[in-house]
């Protein structure tokens, strides 16, 4: 199965006041951790959307093995992402992984235990101890519907429509801290052990 990691990394930080992507974490950022780990993950493709802070995000982090695509409309939310990478998903692939560039604690064990529980079903979710959360997966066939979608947590609502049986894959542990504000980076950063450099 041809499968493509699409991370979603255009947000602004409104929150936050400066762009999360590139808060400390680990030996480098919060995104630069996340695409270490997608790099490792064996994906055939992987892509990474930038809107808010793109250029400073390119100076910064390590894009290399990484297909960029600009979303010039990132501030109305991560859907308008989704619709600008569709473009980019090589024409070979059977479906995305999507990946939250913000939610750096997601490790490959995970994405490959996911992608081998939805084995190509139309739709999967992660399953966690604690809820659904993601990475999530959805087979090209959904590509049409995900290109409509407008505003943040929009591909909530597909997976919660009842319209299409969605595949749950169980993950151990919580679902992975995910930053929007200083207490959750701050939370993110107490939970890991790491420490900003």
């Amino acid at each position: 199965m041809y499968t493509t990691g699409l991370v979603l990394a255009a947000g602004a930080s409104r929150r936050l006041g400066q762009p999360k992507q590139l808060l400390a974490y680990r030996d480098g950022t919060i995104l630069g951790t996340t695409l270490k780990m997608a790099k490792s993950c064996g994906f055939d493709q992987v892509i990474v959307t930038l809107g808010g802070a793109s250029q400073e995000i390119r100076d910064t982090v390590e894009l290399d093995g990484v297909e960029v695509v600009e979303n010039h409309d990132y501030s109305s939310g991560c859907s308008s992402s989704i619709s600008a990478a569709l473009s980019a998903v090589d024409p070979r692939s059977d479906g995305i992984v999507l990946l939250l560039g913000d939610q750096p604690d997601v490790t490959p064990l995970v994405v490959r235990s996911f992608i081998a529980g939805v084995d190509g079903a139309p739709l999967g979710v992660c399953l966690y101890a604690d809820g659904r959360g993601h990475p999530f997966w959805f087979s090209r066939g959904l590509f049409g519907e995900l290109a409509t979608l407008h505003g943040d947590k929009a591909v909530w609502k597909i997976l919660e429509s009842g319209r299409h049986e969605v595949t749950e894959v169980h993950q151990v542990g919580p679902v992975p801290f995910d930053v929007d504000t200083w207490d959750d980076y701050e939370r993110l950063l107490a939970h890991s052990g790491a420490v900003p450099s």
